[in-house]
């Protein structure tokens, strides 16, 4: 009798763990796939900035360097690795995107092409997605830290691979990035 109760407390206890487990690697698959949602909204606007710029280079061939610091921080933004480096990127991203739409209210023909309209209007419904997604990732990370540091998964969480994660934080640039560009016509 005893060695039932001793098998039976054991098998409650394997099956608990991989509950535990399971329950961990859901948390982490859903913070993978809020980053690759990221991935895709940002993939996104990199494929319409370069629309964008050509559009303006019609209208303001002369305004060469603001064209080319968007183009660089295009390909910087791109190339960037996990979220800490991702949010910088963006953010210095997002902020000649701004110098390039000032560009628009020096050039009244550019500010009235339906192109350039389109793609602001594009632009500013893919920042929206951007918002929306990196607060899904930021919520996935926290349930999903949260989760790693509880007892009992803290127990063995770390043995098992399970290291926490890096917000997708944008710095002190928060306020101006949430706020989707202004499209004025």
């Amino acid at each position: 009798m005893t060695v039932w109760i001793i098998l039976g407390i054991a098998v409650v206890l394997v099956l608990w763990a991989i509950m535990i487990y399971n329950g961990l690697v859901t948390m982490r698959q859903r913070v993978n796939q809020a980053f690759a949602d990221i991935d895709v909204q940002l993939k996104q606007r990199h494929d319409l900035i370069p629309n964008l710029v050509e559009t303006v280079k019609g209208y303001a061939g002369h305004e060469k360097s603001t064209l080319e610091e968007v183009v660089k921080l295009r390909n910087a933004a791109m190339t960037a690795q996990g979220p800490a480096q991702q949010a910088a990127a963006e953010n210095m991203l997002s902020g000649a995107l701004r110098q390039l739409f000032a560009l628009s209210e020096s050039y009244p023909d550019l500010k009235a092409s339906a192109n350039f309209q389109q793609l602001q209007t594009d632009l500013s419904d893919i920042e929206n997605k951007l918002a929306a997604a990196r607060r899904f990732f930021n919520n996935s990370v926290q349930e999903y830290n949260a989760g790693i540091q509880q007892f009992p998964a803290a127990v063995f969480a770390g043995s098992m691979g399970f290291q926490p994660r890096e917000f997708f934080d944008v710095g002190e640039a928060r306020p101006q990035l949430e706020q989707a560009p202004s499209v004025k016509f």
